[in-house]
Formats: structure tokens, sequence, C-alpha cells
């Protein structure tokens, strides 16, 4: 498998970006999919996430702000990041739920996110 985000930029407090990320390698659309990010010096949490079926959920700190959504035909997820804060800037990643995992390096396969930084 195979993912590869895009999007990302600097952005000021208040603006948008939208993240895509195409996976390859494995059957997408039967898959639940979630963006997820990284802050420096924090662990990564996901921030979003959409099922095979469409149905969305959303961490709390960005409810409201974000929206995932997903192209099965394109094997690609979106988020659309509104209303962007300081505290977004991290480097976002999609993945599988659970995450893809690499018996090759006994961990999680993260593939190439994509940074969003924020500027107050």
């Amino acid at each position: 498998v195979q993912l590869q985000a895009s999007g990302g930029g600097l952005v000021q407090t208040g603006g948008s970006l939208r993240l895509s990320c195409v996976a390859s390698g494995s059957i997408f659309s039967l898959n639940d999919m979630g963006w997820y990010r990284q802050a420096p010096g924090k662990q990564r949490e996901l921030v979003a996430h959409i099922t095979s079926g469409g149905s969305t959920n959303y961490a709390d700190s960005v409810k409201g702000r974000f929206t995932i959504s997903r192209d099965n035909a394109k094997n690609t997820v979106y988020l659309q990041m509104n209303s962007l804060k300081p505290e977004d800037t991290a480097v976002y990643y999609c993945n599988r739920l659970p995450p893809y995992y690499s018996n090759y390096d006994r961990a999680n396969y993260w593939g190439q996110g994509t940074e969003v930084t924020v500027s107050s």
C-alpha cells in the first residue's frame, strides 16, 4: 500500500486549506479512512474519519471546522479545513482505521504526510 498526502502549506489564522490523500495498493472503498495529525512534541492523533459507507466523525478540537470526504473512484480522501487556528499546525497524514501495518518495519505504515502551518 502507498499513501500520498498533499495540499498542506502556510496559512494565516482563519484561513482554509484542502488536503488530499491518494491510497493505492488496497481495496480503498472497503476501508474506513482517517486523517491524523502530529504536532511537534506531541503524539499523533486522529482528527477525522469516514467509514466505507460515508459516515463521518470528528475530534472535538476540529468539529464544525473540518470536513472529511472521499472519492472511491479516485482512491482519494479529502480534508477541508476552515477557520484554521495556530494549534492546527502539524504534519497531517491519512491512513486506514486501523492504520496499515508494515510487517517489514514491524510498525504502522504512515506514508508521506503533508505539513500545515497556521500563523497567528
